[in-house]
């Protein structure tokens, strides 16, 4: 595919990336969706990736040097159904996986699916005087995103998410912050930095992986990936990853180069196990 010239910001990350592929044989990319492949929007429902973005996506999966997944806070049935891409996927931060056809889930998260559903269901009459929240039951984890509530508000959703989840999962759930939204899921040690540990070591001897990412769950990603492999945060603030790219529109610059000039750097592969 054509590889649009990049801009500056873009090229200290293609440097790194540079760096980071040097004398390996294949390459895993992992990406997340909200805020990397697609804009934050006021309706989650409404996200869409950029069509620069699947361009790159789909080639890179049709590259046989190449292992791509999206790893994403979205429920899996969700986002396969939003990109409906022949690559990887892990669904509500890893807890779930789906890839050649399989479809895995973590055992203590499809016990406690139940109690996300009797806290959503809590959360929408303890919320319901606040305005312009939404709760999101994603089965294995839940949302509830503040992004249109006032701002005096929403510290008050925060504490009654927080407040209900102490209440009823008695240390079964846990909850975390992330950009405008507030999330409860089960409290196991799992989240994306493992799941992409978990698909590299079924990648190809030789693999590089390479992570892209623009939320607070994306930390235990870079986390777990640096230095030895590459981390891509997309935004401004402080980050884990070793390269920045500022927005999804610089991800496309990003991937376009990956999908091209990148991939022709990868070595002839000497094995695989």
């Amino acid at each position: 595919m054509a590889t649009p010239e990049p801009t500056a910001r873009v090229e200290e990350s293609i440097a790194g990336l540079r760096e980071g592929i040097r004398g390996a044989s294949h390459l895993l990319v992992c990406l997340d969706f909200d805020g990397t492949l697609a804009p934050i929007v006021e309706e989650p429902g409404a996200a869409a990736m950029a069509d620069g973005n699947r361009a790159a996506v789909e080639a890179l999966a049709a590259d046989p040097a190449v292992t791509t997944a999206v790893v994403t806070g979205r429920a899996l049935t969700d986002i396969r159904q939003r990109l409906s891409l022949p690559i990887t996927y892990a669904g509500n931060h890893g807890l779930e996986l789906y890839r050649e056809g399989e479809l895995a889930v973590h055992p203590i998260a499809r016990k406690r699916a139940s109690l996300v559903g009797r806290v959503s269901e809590t959360l929408e009459a303890a919320l319901g005087p606040i305005p312009n929240y939404r709760i999101e039951n994603k089965r294995l984890t839940g949302t509830v995103h503040v992004r249109s509530v006032p701002e005096p508000a929403r510290e008050r959703v925060y504490a009654t998410v927080e407040d209900v989840v102490d209440r009823l999962a008695g240390g079964r759930l846990e909850t975390s912050r992330g950009k405008r939204i507030v999330e409860f899921s089960p409290s196991v040690s799992w989240g994306k930095g493992e799941a992409v540990r978990l698909l590299e070591r079924s990648a190809p001897e030789g693999t590089a992986v390479v992570y892209l990412g623009d939320d607070v769950t994306d930390e235990s990603a870079f986390r777990e990936l640096e230095p030895e492999d590459v981390g891509v945060y997309v935004g401004s603030g402080d980050s884990a990853a070793s390269c920045r790219v500022e927005s999804p529109a610089a991800v496309t610059e990003l991937l376009a180069w990956l999908a091209g000039t990148g991939t022709s750097l990868l070595d002839e592969p000497t094995s695989v196990r």
